[in-house]
């Protein structure tokens, strides 16, 4: 009989005990839940602020906030047009800036005929380092610059491991990807700031967000450029100047046209026609974007995810793509 009572007095006892356990694991679950609930509430709100809202209350005047000339880089093609047109739409005068000659004369001439604004253009090929940024400087000499649009880039061939990688990639990966936007900052921002208005694009990728396999130093570059817009946003917040790092996933360009999955539109793949005119309603509202809502539900999706699982994935479809420019090389 003692026996049985000292085991229901243990047993009285656990339960006491594992009652507090259970209450302590209920608070946990309800804080857990309540801090995930509030944080869709904020992404759903913050989409709708960048994605919808802009649309339904009209334009900003973009020429009134940052000023009439916008320089584009890596602008004959792909995004760096698109974002041209966009800007040329809203009565921005545009500076094109890339290294083929007879596509600026192109492209100057169909905007300014389209757009009726004005259009220059300067020839620069970035890969060759501070040679390309004098005549730059010239070009850009007295000109009010009130928008800088970084978005000349180089991407693989295709998805390589990195030591496939030839010394001439790695260093033209760093001067057009990195050193670029680096020096196109450093010539238009002194003007910004005397002006106490402007604002610089910088255009990164979805890679940034966790380590991208066969992509290493391509995701690597857009991550310092990445870092780099949103230290100079708050650098120069205070004298005026709005810094948005743009970091969308696959655009379906020239860009990617290794493969047939990524260069064909599709639901998660936007032209980058429909891209831009969904990035440029982002400008002042954001210091850190995809710049496309279905891109900034994959982009929450993706920084949620543990980060093996990220690089798990993306070493899978990159040695897919890989494998399809192989096939597509040997034929």
């Amino acid at each position: 009989m003692a026996a049985v009572d000292r085991f229901n007095l243990l047993y009285r006892e656990i339960s006491r005990s594992c009652s507090f356990y259970v209450e302590a694991l209920a608070i946990v679950g309800a804080w857990y839940t309540v801090r995930k609930c509030l944080t869709l509430v904020f992404d759903t709100y913050s989409m709708l602020r960048l994605h919808a809202i802009p649309k339904l209350i009209g334009e900003i005047d973009i020429v009134k906030r940052y000023g009439r000339w916008a320089v584009v880089t890596g602008s004959t093609d792909g995004i760096g047009k698109a974002y041209a047109e966009e800007l040329a739409k809203r009565g921005v005068n545009i500076i094109l800036i890339s290294r083929s000659k007879e596509k600026l004369e192109a492209v100057s001439r169909s905007i300014s005929e389209t757009y009726k604004v004005e259009t220059d253009f300067i020839v620069a090929d970035f890969s060759k380092g501070r040679e390309a940024y004098q005549a730059i400087k010239e070009g850009l000499k007295d000109r009010e610059i009130g928008i800088l649009v970084n978005n000349v880039g180089l991407f693989y061939t295709y998805p390589d491991y990195f030591t496939n990688l030839s010394e001439d990639m790695l260093w033209d990966m760093i001067n057009i990807n990195i050193a670029s936007a680096n020096m196109m900052v450093h010539i238009v921002l002194p003007g910004m700031v005397q002006k106490k208005k402007g604002a610089i694009v910088n255009v990164s990728s979805a890679s940034c967000c966790q380590p991208t396999p066969m992509l290493t130093i391509y995701g690597a570059s857009k991550a310092y450029l990445d870092y780099f817009s949103r230290a100079l946003y708050y650098e120069y917040a205070s004298k005026g100047i709005f810094v948005q790092s743009l970091t969308p996933f696959v655009i379906a360009t020239k860009m990617v046209s290794c493969s047939s999955i990524t260069s064909k539109r599709s639901f998660f793949f936007p032209s980058a026609e429909e891209y831009a005119s969904h990035a440029i309603s982002t400008l002042g509202l954001s210091k850190r974007t995809p710049g496309y809502w279905k891109h900034s539900v994959e982009f929450t999706l993706g920084e949620c995810l543990p980060e093996w699982i990220w690089a798990w994935f993306a070493q899978y479809f990159c040695r897919i793509i890989r494998k399809e420019a192989l096939t597509h090389k040997v034929k």
